[in-house]
């Protein structure tokens, strides 16, 4: 019986197929998950999050640029070690080994224009158990996995959605006659859920998705069923979440990991 004590047993899927087109400085080049936050991929960043809390096993849906994400992680041991390479021979000598991960990556091309939901579709076929967790591959927080997991077993239901009150893009004022007295720069709203990614979904959430389908998002399509269906549950967060939208949103989460100021980093 699954319990948060064996949550290591999960798969996490993350989304990296999107086009990323309110952060073209950066994703005309790699894909948005390869942008970097303190030199490493947010995917990077979103996994060593998971694998905090246990969870080795991930499945990638590739889409746009994929093949940067394929580089990076079948050249993941070499870019993390120093090497010698005997010409002669070819054999290849690793000296040292910075990052050793235990991670266990699949990389699914899940095709360039197909929408959220289709993408996971077509990986739930490498996925070894009935439940799995997902999560879009823009985004960071210091959400408790195993609290989000207890969630999911509790409500007994197809999906758990992790609800968070992003920051607002703007500063906010405080007003009174006439005067500003206080301001708070991008504050937390105090109203309003989203939903910031990190779900826990049944496999049976997706049966009415075709495997060959493109057009099926996962917001839309699964959710938004789930949850006319009463089968969908929550998870309330309030801690810290920040998605990487734009490019003021990409240095603030570089200056908050330069500063050691990262609430994101459990590891």
């Amino acid at each position: 019986m699954l319990t948060t004590h064996n949550i290591g047993q999960l798969d996490a899927i993350i989304l990296c197929g999107g086009l990323g087109t309110r952060l073209r400085e950066e994703t005309e080049f790699k894909p948005k998950p390869m942008v970097e936050i303190g030199g490493r991929p947010v995917v990077w960043h979103i996994m060593k999050h998971y694998h905090s809390f246990g969870i080795k096993n991930f499945i990638l849906c590739l889409g746009y640029k994929g093949d940067a994400i394929r580089d990076y992680f079948l050249n993941y041991h070499f870019r993390n070690s120093d090497f010698a390479i005997d010409f002669a021979s070819g054999d290849v000598e690793t000296l040292t080994n910075t990052y050793r991960e235990d991670w266990r990556v699949v990389m699914v091309d899940t095709g360039r224009d197909t929408l959220t939901g289709s993408r996971i579709k077509r990986a739930l076929k490498y996925v070894r158990n009935d439940i799995f967790m997902t999560t879009y591959g823009d985004g960071v927080s210091n959400i408790d996995l195993k609290a989000l997991l207890d969630t999911h077993l509790r409500a007994d239901k197809l999906g758990t959605v992790s609800a968070v009150r992003p920051s607002s893009r703007f500063g906010e004022l405080g007003i009174q006659e006439g005067m500003v007295n206080t301001f708070a720069e991008k504050p937390q709203v105090a109203e309003g859920w989203i939903n910031g990614g990190f779900m826990v979904l049944n496999q049976k959430a997706f049966d009415h998705v075709d495997e060959d389908s493109v057009d099926v998002s996962l917001e839309n399509g699964v959710l938004e069923k789930l949850a006319k269906d009463d089968s969908l549950a929550v998870y309330q967060h309030a801690g810290f979440w920040q998605c990487m939208d734009t490019y003021r949103e990409m240095e603030m989460l570089n200056n908050m990991w330069n500063k050691g100021q990262a609430p994101w980093r459990l590891w």
